[in-house]
């Protein structure tokens, strides 16, 4: 195996931690095949040993210092797990950054707070603008399937997933606060405001609790932009979805009704 012989002393490795999840470390010495443990010094100084029965065992590489907070995942040398977490923690916290490229999936990461960095100066910034030559952004997303739709007149899909809380209706409102604005839609708010406006009676009914979450939506929503010829925005549609039940450990009196009014369908385009 090729990357054995990047086993070598001063490497930098990830293991597992109980509390931080993955710690970064530095061989002492260099790993021959064989040998049952390595000798590392973890970033708070300590010196362990760390045990090898096999080559599968080796920790993940750790990445270049130089590339350290990468806008795109694909460019980092080493793409697994601690390498992901890494990369978009130093973004979150050094760069101030919610925003990450996987090639073409944005990662985003809810920071719980509002942010300046949506507003009607970003917009122009990223319109008419190419994926790699901004920041990633959910309005360079939005950017690159609008200016897709209106030069191939292709329809278009935008997923956008995640866990409960993770910001995902939040992302589909300013996705469609972008089309509106670049569209040239009279009042720029008016369409996310009346398609979102059906969340809360769909939410009051459809919402569970589950493992996960004491107020869980077991909705996905797909929705439907329609534009005119001219790129702008002429109505919009939402259809909603039950998506799945099997988290649910308790459910209010009207969910099991709903429950047999609604499909299940394999995939939705934006839950």
């Amino acid at each position: 195996m090729a990357t054995l012989e990047l086993y070598t002393k001063g490497a930098g490795v990830w293991v597992p931690d109980p509390e931080a999840v993955w710690v970064s470390a530095t061989l002492l010495r260099d790993y021959n095949p064989g040998d049952e443990q390595l000798w590392l010094q973890l970033q708070n100084g300590n010196e362990v040993q760390y045990t090898v029965d096999s080559t599968s065992d080796l920790p993940p590489l750790g990445n270049p210092d130089i590339l350290e907070g990468e806008n795109d995942l694909t460019a980092l040398s080493f793409l697994h797990e601690p390498a992901v977490l890494h990369n978009l923690r130093v973004r979150f916290l050094d760069y101030s950054s919610i925003y990450t490229y996987c090639g073409i999936v944005l990662v985003a990461i809810n920071p719980y707070d509002q942010l300046s960095i949506y507003g009607e100066e970003v917009i122009d910034a990223y319109s008419g603008q190419d994926m790699g030559d901004m920041e990633p952004h959910i309005f360079s997303v939005a950017e690159e399937a609008y200016r897709t739709m209106t030069r191939e007149e292709r329809n278009q899909s935008i997923i956008i997933s995640g866990e409960s809380g993770s910001g995902k209706t939040v992302s589909a409102k300013f996705t469609m606060r972008y089309f509106a604005v670049v569209g040239g839609a009279a009042q720029q708010t008016s369409v996310e405001e009346r398609v979102l406006a059906s969340n809360p009676i769909m939410e009051s009914i459809g919402n569970a609790k589950t493992t996960r979450n004491d107020n869980s939506s077991r909705f996905g929503k797909y929705i439907e932009i329609g534009f005119g010829r001219k790129g702008d925005i002429i109505g919009a549609n939402m259809r909603t979805y039950l998506l799945e039940k099997s988290r649910v450990v308790f459910q209010v009196g009207f969910f099991s009704l709903f429950e047999l009014a609604m499909l299940s369908p394999s995939s939705v385009f934006c839950s």
